[in-house]
């Protein structure tokens, strides 16, 4: 079942509100691309019709036109010829020659006129087949993006991620409690000889530092008084 029953369907039609009605937009948009392709080369191959019929019409016209001009002739030649009688019926002849000729210049206006409005569908047809081309692009482009970005969040929701997770801060606190023990044995761990002597110097450079610290203050006092 088609989405339009006729092109004017398809020509005042708004594609943004068929979409909006849709259930399934993405299935929709096919089937307007491929019904607008299918009316465009139907009114394509109408037009191609009309335009051998309005040849025909044309010759059938010139023609016509000929023979209406013989037939005057023919009674002007009955007249000269005191031929009333052929006269006449060669003018009865050319006068309907003459209603034949304005029925088919009325069927060639008409054949024109049919032209031009074909004219204006295909042109209309064609622009809204490349807007409905253009969404279509665009809603493939949408769903290959929003298809990436599930698939994306499901693989970083995986539980297999979960789990290499889980590994690493289990391997964290491993390496978390080694380093720790190794604190602790070097807090406990007996005093060797360079650490006594370490201890030592740094008690003695402290003693140094506060015996200079008091005779500054020492003579600074003397000084005052």
């Amino acid at each position: 079942m088609g989405v339009f029953s006729r092109i004017s369907d398809i020509v005042n039609s708004n594609i943004n509100s068929i979409l909006d009605r849709a259930q399934d937009p993405e299935k929709i948009i096919r089937l307007i691309i491929q019904e607008m392709e299918d009316t465009l080369v139907e009114v394509r191959s109408s037009a191609v019709k009309t335009i051998a019929e309005k040849k025909e019409i044309e010759r059938r016209v010139a023609q016509t036109a000929k023979e209406i001009a013989d037939w005057e002739a023919k009674a002007e030649l009955a007249i000269t010829k005191n031929r009333e009688d052929l006269a006449k019926g060669a003018l009865q002849v050319k006068a309907r020659l003459v209603q034949d000729l304005a029925a088919l210049e009325k069927h060639l206006v008409q054949i024109d006129d049919g032209l031009a409005r074909q004219s204006e569908d295909v042109v209309k047809l064609q622009q809204k087949l490349a807007d409905a081309k253009q969404r279509e692009a665009t809603m493939v482009s949408r769903h290959k993006t929003a298809t990436n970005r599930l698939k994306l969040r499901a693989n970083l929701y995986d539980e297999r991620v979960t789990d290499a997770f889980t590994r690493f801060e289990q391997v964290e606190r491993a390496l978390d409690e080694l380093e720790g023990k190794v604190d602790v044995y070097d807090l406990t761990r007996p005093k060797g000889v360079g650490d006594e002597i370490a201890e030592l110097e740094a008690e003695h450079l402290v003693e140094s530092e506060l015996a200079a610290l008091k005779a500054r203050m020492a003579a600074s006092k003397q000084d005052a008084e």
